[in-house]
């Protein structure tokens, strides 16, 4: 990071962003081009659990490259001046780099879709066997990732 008084260096703190976030944008390469998807998430020990249909774009993607970045951000607020290029913006950010391994065990969605849920509301929960037969869970494991502050 060219910035270092802008990283985030700190698990917890890293991982207070990764909380608050409401969405998060995957990339994945698609032959030689890049594809980016907005995507509901859920967080667990250094695992991002995202659901998915079993079929479409991202999915054909994912079985041929399971490479993916993660960008996750939260607290974004613009900061004007009187000068055009003084403008800037506050942020808390994360970008995750890992790999994408498909699960497709009842048990194992269950549990993946509470931490999904649990990210965005207080359960219990509960997941029709036609809804989970009808999804994919995507768990990527997080590989390497870095926070940064501005503002």
């Amino acid at each position: 990071m060219r910035r270092k008084e802008k990283e985030i260096t700190d698990i917890k703190e890293i991982e207070s962003v990764i909380q608050k976030t409401e969405i998060c944008h995957v990339a994945m390469v698609d032959g030689d081009r890049p594809y980016v998807v907005p995507m509901c998430f859920g967080y667990e020990a250094g695992v991002l659990f995202l659901h998915s249909a079993k079929a479409g774009r991202k999915i054909d993607i994912l079985q041929k490259n399971a490479n993916v970045c993660v960008e996750l951000e939260t607290d974004g607020v613009l900061v004007k001046n009187e000068k055009a290029c003084r403008f800037s913006m506050r942020y808390s950010s994360v970008v995750a780099f890992g790999r994408v391994r498909f699960i497709d065990d009842p048990d194992v969605k269950r549990h993946a879709l509470d931490i999904i849920m649990r990210h965005y509301a207080d359960g219990p929960f509960s997941y029709s066997d036609e809804a989970l037969e009808r999804m994919m869970i995507l768990r990527v494991d997080i590989e390497n990732m870095t926070g940064k502050r501005s503002g």
